[in-house]
């Protein structure tokens, strides 16, 4: 069995800036710590994902909002790979990345359902990353004009689970 990685997407400071607030926002923060204490504790690698837009002032490199969380605050020698699209992959160093740790399955969780994490999913898959496990309790959105973000998150990962990633909770997912 080769390398599992925890994959933290977008928790970013933005997120948590808005008047509207993220679907289980305090669960969701606190299950992400409890990822990354468990993946720390494991020696396992954690990578994190930043979006980086300079048309969008929220993500706009060096603005309030741009940094990761301070909840989930990375270590010194933890990796941050910007992006700029909803694919973690897309013209980014995260496959090289993960080549060179010699991954063959990621860990998933972040923000925000519908986007980055949704699309970042399959697109690992497409990659040959097919043992993958997204965290169904660590990953979160905001609502949108026609469903909930708890109707949004349950409709993903029931059409993200058994085919793309398997489904954990926090509670159930081990670092080796």
């Amino acid at each position: 069995m080769g390398q599992n990685v925890l994959l933290l997407i977008d928790v970013q400071q933005a997120m948590f800036m808005y008047d509207e607030k993220l679907y289980r926002e305090q669960e969701v923060i606190a299950n992400l710590q409890q990822l990354l204490t468990k993946a720390r504790a494991a020696g396992t690698p954690v990578i994190f994902v930043q979006h980086t837009d300079e048309t969008d002032e929220d993500f706009r490199e060096n603005s309030a909002g741009w940094p990761i969380a301070d909840a989930v605050r990375p270590l010194p020698h933890e990796r941050i790979v910007r992006k700029s699209s909803w694919d973690s992959f897309y013209q980014t160093e995260l496959q090289h990345v993960l080549q060179e740790l010699g991954a063959d399955q990621l860990v998933i969780a972040g923000m925000q359902t519908e986007f980055c994490l949704d699309t970042t999913c399959r697109s690992a898959y497409s990659l040959g990353y097919q043992n993958n496990v997204l965290v169904s309790d660590a990953h979160s959105t905001f609502d949108s004009k026609v469903l909930s973000g708890e109707q949004i998150i349950a409709h993903h990962n029931g059409v993200l689970g058994n085919r793309f990633v398997r489904l954990l909770a926090t509670a159930d997912v081990q670092f080796s």
